[in-house]
């Protein structure tokens, strides 16, 4: 069951000066800066959901690819649900096409997995299981 919106993913090219103009521009504040594979990112909280910023460390990476292709931009939207598996595979069953049919662990020690855009009216959506 979808529990609600846990965050919404933004690709940029510099964390830094995005982390800036959040703060200087609508007094949001963000979490220090983390590292996970090939991506440094801060998370923005606001009441109820959070704001991700996100900066590929390579040029070959996939927020670098999404932002050479899009622009900087809303890169997906995460959905905090109860059993992830469950929800893949009821998911799954009803033809949407998954790009993780298995959840892996993010840099939090969560659950998370994406559903391709080709079956969700082009928008990148995560599911996330928190560690609860």
């Amino acid at each position: 069951m979808i529990k609600k919106v846990s965050h919404i993913g933004v690709g940029v090219e510099n964390l830094e000066e995005a982390r800036s103009f959040f703060k200087e521009n609508f007094a949001l504040a963000s979490s220090d800066r983390e590292n996970f594979g090939e991506l440094i990112f801060s998370f923005i909280p606001t009441e109820g959901t959070h704001i991700e910023l996100l900066q590929s460390t390579k040029p070959d990476g996939q927020i670098a690819k999404f932002i050479e292709k899009r622009g900087e931009g809303i890169h997906h939207i995460s959905l905090e649900v109860d059993d992830i598996q469950a929800e893949l595979d009821r998911l799954k069953g009803k033809g949407i096409k998954l790009i993780n049919e298995k959840p892996y662990r993010n840099a939090h020690n969560e659950w998370v997995a994406f559903i391709h855009p080709k079956s969700t009216y082009g928008v990148l959506i995560e599911l996330i299981q928190s560690k609860e």
